[in-house]
Formats: C-alpha cells, structure tokens, sequence
C-alpha cells in the first residue's frame, strides 16, 4: 500500500428526511437558508487493521420555530490501515482528515440529492468543510 490507508466500501447507511405537514414544507422552503450543516465522525476498529468510519451530516434550523424540517445521512466508509502505522495520533488523523476529504465529494453530493429530492432544489453548502483545520482546533 502505497497511501497509509486503503477504501474498501463506501455507502450511505442511515438517510433521513422528516417534514411533517405542507405548513412546515412551505415554512421551511421558504427559510432553508437559516439551515446549518453540522457534522460527526465516529469510527469503530475491526478485525485485520480494518476500521469503519461513520460520517454524519445533519442539516438544522435552530431559530425557534416549530415548523422545522430534518435532514441527515450517515455514510459509512471502511478503510484498512498500513501495518506499518502504529501511532494513535496518526491513525485518528487519517479518521477524522485524510479519509474525510477523499469522501466528501460523495458524501455532499448524496446528502444534497436527499435535500433537493425531499422538495428543496436549489439547496447547497455554502463552504466546503476544511477537516484539517476541524482536526487542528480539536486537538491543538
């Protein structure tokens, strides 16, 4: 393996979308733009140096009304390590960096379809997230 790390499988294993009623549809149709993208990574080891990586984006209203629609995926990547990799700081670095930005193309663009397919077109993520910087705030 030339990279410390290899993708074995990426798939989406959770999406939802939940808008109650055609009151909240129009509500939040018409206020999508207060919407936030917020973000999680979880990661599990498996057997062999293998570890699945759970990518979580939910898209949140947190104004105050009542009338909110949901949004969230979770993608699932499963990656094998290089043997020769023992350091914990790298490994989590691979986690939480290096494997995040080879799968956010993906990711975006599936979690977009689910907004755009659940009656919002036109919606976007205004910034692409810069995992090394979320890396550097969390652990510096």
């Amino acid at each position: 393996m030339s990279e410390q790390f290899k993708i074995y499988a990426e798939f989406v294993k959770d999406l939802s979308s939940e808008t109650k009623d055609i009151e909240t549809y129009l509500y939040v149709k018409e206020y999508l733009k207060n919407y936030k993208l917020n973000i999680e990574i979880s990661s599990k080891p498996l057997k062999d140096r293998f570890i699945e990586i759970n990518t979580k984006l939910t898209y949140l209203d947190n104004g105050q009304s009542a009338k909110k629609s949901f949004f969230e995926i979770i993608y699932a990547t499963i990656v094998k390590i290089d043997e020769k990799i023992k350091d914990r700081k790298i490994i989590e670095k691979i986690v939480l960096c290096d494997v995040q930005n080879k799968i956010y193309n993906n990711l975006e663009r599936t979690f977009l379809n689910l907004v755009n397919d659940s009656g919002f077109p036109g919606a976007k993520i205004e910034k692409k997230i810069d995992f090394e910087k979320l890396y550097n705030q969390k652990f510096n």
